[in-house]
């Protein structure tokens, strides 16, 4: 327990280096901002231990792929490759020895979280590795290949349009057609 306390006490620098400050916020932090810090040390760990040790400062979009790629190796969602039998189907009837990679809307999630956690830490949003053109087109990639080897469509959600009375647009009423009399066709 105590090295969860420990946890939520320390932030990590830009250099990666964690210092200790106490923090009220931390026990009553959300759901999303105790994974987002736990994604942002996990992150942080990870450019420690690259060879050789990088700072967040000289970090960018190909050192961010490099760890959704490494991440890829705990994934727990079965990507059928174009010669499995069972490319294309959501649950195979059988086992195959496709490999395991981690699903798309994880690592959106992951990016999103990151991302802002890149800010918060005194990140420039211009200098923002989480948010480059490469990283955008990674996750489309593993979208657009994942939902061709499981079969299912990723498709975007469409926002409700609150309706009022100021937006309304007149609509154009046109006669319904009439229907064929008795034995005409």
């Amino acid at each position: 327990m105590d090295s969860i306390q420990e946890m939520d006490n320390s932030s990590i620098s830009q250099d990666g280096v964690a210092s200790h400050a106490p923090s009220s916020s931390s026990s009553t932090a959300s759901r999303y901002e105790n994974q987002k810090r736990r994604d942002w040390n996990t992150f942080m760990q990870y450019l420690k231990n690259h060879r050789p040790p990088l700072a967040l400062s000289w970090c960018s979009g190909a050192h961010v792929l490099e760890f959704l790629r490494y991440l890829d190796r705990f994934g727990k969602t079965k990507v059928h490759t174009p010669i499995c039998p069972f490319y294309g189907y959501p649950n195979p009837p059988a086992p195959c020895p496709c490999p395991f990679r981690q699903a798309w809307g994880s690592l959106d999630a992951l990016i999103g979280r990151l991302r802002a956690a890149f800010e918060e830490n005194g990140g420039k949003p211009e200098a923002n590795p989480f948010g480059t053109r490469a990283v955008r087109l990674y996750l489309r990639e593993v979208r657009d290949l994942q939902s061709k080897a499981r079969g299912i469509s990723y498709e975007k959600k469409k926002r409700k349009r609150p309706s009022s009375a100021h937006q309304q647009t007149p609509s154009l009423s046109l006669p319904r057609p009439r229907p064929p009399p008795p034995g005409a066709c």
